[in-house]
């Protein structure tokens, strides 16, 4: 791993199944993740992904990358545009600075909207662990 270096993109299908699925495993029962009405009534256009699931899918992205090794040792996310279904989010991420088997990865994930988390990304690999 080098600064510089690009991961290759990863897309992921927005669904309604993995948004309720991702609200359901981390306990996140507000009704804005698995009523479309309910989120209706309250301005949304349908229900949303919440921040549990898309920082679970940025550790995976930066995992796939690193491989099963690999230590998340901090990450630190801001959401953006919302992940309804019918959409794909794109995950993409570049390395920004390397300590010997630590590397900095700033991680955008964009939708149809926009984008929908940025962030960093601080990850220990094994030697052999990338790509």
């Amino acid at each position: 791993m080098r600064a510089g270096e690009e991961l290759p993109p990863l897309e992921i299908p927005i669904t309604r199944t993995l948004i309720v699925a991702g609200a359901i495993a981390s306990r996140d029962y507000q009704d804005v993740h698995h009523d479309a009405e309910l989120a209706r009534r309250k301005g949304s256009p349908d229900i949303f992904m919440n921040i549990l699931t898309t920082n679970g899918l940025v550790g995976r992205y930066i995992t796939d990358h690193f491989g099963p090794a690999a230590v998340l040792r901090k990450v630190a996310i801001r959401l953006g545009a919302p992940n309804y279904p019918g959409d794909t989010m794109v995950l993409t991420g570049t390395v920004e600075a390397v300590d010997g088997d630590t590397a900095t990865v700033r991680v955008v994930g964009a939708n149809g909207m926009g984008s929908h988390v940025t962030g960093t990304v601080t990850v220990t690999a094994p030697p052999g662990g990338a790509g």
